[in-house]
């Protein structure tokens, strides 16, 4: 069913994922969620590309958030389990996107949908959409890290403007507050996205890449795994790996260099 609702693309060394569903204001089932981790593994496993976009069909919405007829029924373990579990490891595989994730707000991103753009780098957002944390005026709670990675990274006091008293902002104050990177007018957004994905895919890849590890490192996302993979790669192009590996094929001791 995700293959109507998602839509993979490939533009040279950009890899475009489009939430298909404008008719819900591209809202997200289980379906969906899994296609955008499908979509994670084959854009990382794609050494071609160098960037990547993810945005939404239709002129109204980016993402309304997760479908409320996907979950409202389910018993409370299920809940937990699958839907917020299931969607935090897929939300948090995005953020950790080897290549530059843009995320080409549309439309409106409310919930969900928002924290799904926050698990991009970088934001462009059309002129007329609006943002927002509806969730509490629901009697529900943010499920995919509105509470955690949204504070980590645009700061504790505008989520609570927006999770606690119900705000939403417009692109230009949405601007202004930091959290989108650009506006751009209506119907435009894709090519502003494309535009910053051509000037990122244009980089060094290796460099760009670590970079952003690094980065996403000092805002507290996979911090272990980018130092253990930054040291590793040292590693991996010293003399020492080289005779450590001869002396293991060898059966013989290691004879070291000093460093």
């Amino acid at each position: 069913m995700a293959e109507t609702r998602i839509r993979n693309e490939i533009d040279g060394p950009i890899a475009i994922l489009t939430l298909d569903r404008p008719e819900k204001l591209n809202a997200l089932d289980q379906a969906m969620i899994d296609a955008i981790e499908a979509f994670v593994a084959s854009t990382e496993a794609n050494r071609a590309v160098r960037a990547a976009i993810i945005t939404g069909a239709g002129e109204k919405a980016f993402s309304a958030g997760g479908d409320i007829a996907a979950w409202a029924g389910l018993d409370p373990v299920t809940f937990m389990r699958d839907w917020i579990r299931n969607g935090h490891r897929v939300f948090d595989r995005l953020a950790r996107l080897r290549q530059p994730l843009i995320a080409c707000l549309n439309g409106h991103a409310f919930g969900g949908g928002l924290e799904l753009a926050a698990t991009a780098d970088l934001i462009v957002m059309e002129a007329h959409g609006r943002i927002g944390l509806p969730e509490t005026g629901l009697a529900m709670v943010p499920g995919w890290s509105g509470t955690q990675r949204l504070v980590r990274r645009f700061g504790s006091r505008v989520i609570k403007r927006m999770a606690l008293g119900g705000e939403m902002f417009g692109a230009e104050e949405a601007l202004a507050l930091g959290l989108v990177d650009k506006v751009v007018p209506k119907g435009e957004g894709l090519a502003a996205a494309k535009a910053l994905a051509t000037s990122i895919a244009a980089r060094g890849p290796v460099a760009v890449q670590v970079t952003k590890q690094l980065i996403n490192a000092a805002e507290g996302e996979e911090q272990a795994a980018a130092i253990e993979s930054v040291a590793g790669a040292l590693a991996a192009f010293t003399e020492d790996l080289k005779e450590g590996a001869a002396s293991f094929r060898e059966k013989r001791a290691p004879r070291f260099e000093d460093c």
